[in-house]
């Protein structure tokens, strides 16, 4: 099983990024899915996590009113729709799914399979 994570990419403040985060390989019966990021020197923090029927979302507070996660399970990518970025949103972001679990989690152990990262750069 693979994740990958794809949309990363350099954008000025207050500019507008996709990321969306594809399933390869054996498939589940259900999955719930994050999204992690890590600026450089911080440590990782879960930015939103989405259920698997994708009715439940939830967000750290710093991106709340400017990021959205959703899910098509009909062609398994989940996105995060990044507004309004901010400089401090730096990060390399990558997601991660619960195997067999419909509820997300905001910590890290909680997640059976990682993606690779796709770095987001803000400029000020």
């Amino acid at each position: 099983v693979q994740l990958q994570a794809s949309g990363g990419g350099l954008v000025q403040a207050g500019g507008s990024l996709g990321l969306s985060c594809a399933i390869s390989g054996r498939t589940f019966s259900e999955y719930a899915l994050g999204w992690f990021r890590q600026a450089p020197g911080k440590e990782r923090e879960c930015v939103a996590f989405i259920n698997w029927s994708g009715t439940i979302t939830s967000y750290i507070d710093s991106v709340k009113g400017r990021f959205t996660i959703s899910r098509d399970n009909a062609q398994n990518p989940v996105y995060l729709r990044m507004n309004s970025l901010k400089f401090e949103d730096t990060a390399v972001y990558y997601c991660a799914v619960r195997v067999g679990r419909s509820s997300g989690s905001v910590y890290e152990s909680d997640y059976d399979v990682w993606g690779q990262g796709t770095l987001v750069t803000v400029s000020s």
